[in-house]
């Protein structure tokens, strides 16, 4: 396998996300810049900017029309793909940490983060799709308990929402209302780094810094597979059409400036879906593998 490499960020990566063609590839950095690629050749089509702090987190509709940003500037912004044009930003008392759009594209939902003296929430918009005014009050609006949430995708439906969080527990609320629907509170031992759907939305991949990786059933939360790795995991993927699983991660640069790189683990690591078995392992980065 030859990795195609895409020069384009100062930064370190923060989430990079394929939309729903497998055509385009958007990234986001710590250098407030969003990029967006062909996948088949690593080109930059071009950028979005706007942001004024880190962007920690990306997603786009399964038309590839709008795009949504969360950033360490305190906003939430939504963008049109093919222009570029910033068209909304919503303003928050803290940093948005997770962002996602429901499967019908009607919704958006973002984390914002615990932090001086303020709550961290999961917010729901409703999103206009004529490209005019959107509302800034949000749908629905609650407060995770117990643990923050760190991460978050939209269930097997609109309805429902699925948050890890810090403590390793994962939740499954009422969109509308808030309302816990279903736990698993020893999903993992350590904080839920991702969260990533199955193509079929009927079961998901969760990453984490215990150093496992995991597929869960969405309706229930119940765990079906574990993948165990010797390296805290920040990523997990599913590959499409073939019975594969991507993980990434690595130990913190601080730690390992005096080790090599393959004690810093910095490869990503392909694993049998069924089989629980690592089946091989890509280098090239030099530093933890972030998304």
């Amino acid at each position: 396998m030859r990795p195609i490499l895409l020069q384009g960020h100062e930064r370190s990566l923060t989430q990079i996300k394929y939309n729903a063609d497998g055509d385009l590839i958007f990234s986001c950095s710590k250098d407030h810049r969003i990029n967006v690629w062909y996948s088949h050749n690593g080109e930059r089509l071009g950028t979005y900017d706007g942001h004024n702090g880190t962007i920690w987190t990306v997603d786009v509709d399964s038309e590839t029309k709008y795009l949504v940003s969360g950033a360490a500037d305190n906003t939430l912004k939504l963008w049109d793909v093919r222009t570029g044009k910033c068209l909304h930003t919503w303003e928050f008392p803290t940093a948005v940490k997770r962002v996602a759009f429901s499967d019908d594209d009607n919704l958006i939902a973002c984390i914002t983060e615990q932090r001086m003296g303020y709550q961290g929430a999961v917010r729901v918009f409703r999103i206009n799709r004529n490209g005019t005014e959107q509302s800034e009050e949000p749908l629905s609006i609650f407060h995770p308990i117990e643990s923050k949430a760190t991460v978050l995708t939209f269930g097997l439906t609109p309805d429902t929402i699925i948050t890890g969080h810090e403590s390793g527990k994962l939740t499954l609320y009422n969109t509308k209302n808030g309302e816990e629907l279903a736990t698993n509170k020893r999903a993992h031992r350590e904080v839920v780094t991702d969260i990533q759907l199955s193509q079929d939305r009927s079961y998901f991949i969760t990453s984490s810094k215990d150093k496992c990786a995991k597929l869960f059933e969405t309706k229930t939360l119940e765990e079906l597979k574990t993948y165990a790795t010797e390296t805290p995991l920040n990523s997990a993927a599913i590959a499409t059409k073939r019975p594969y699983i991507l993980l990434g991660g690595g130990q913190e640069a601080m730690s390992v400036t005096t080790t090599s790189l393959r004690q810093g683990k910095f490869e990503t690591r392909f694993w049998h879906k069924i089989f629980e078995e690592e089946v091989g392992r890509v280098k090239g980065h030099f530093g933890p593998i972030n998304t």
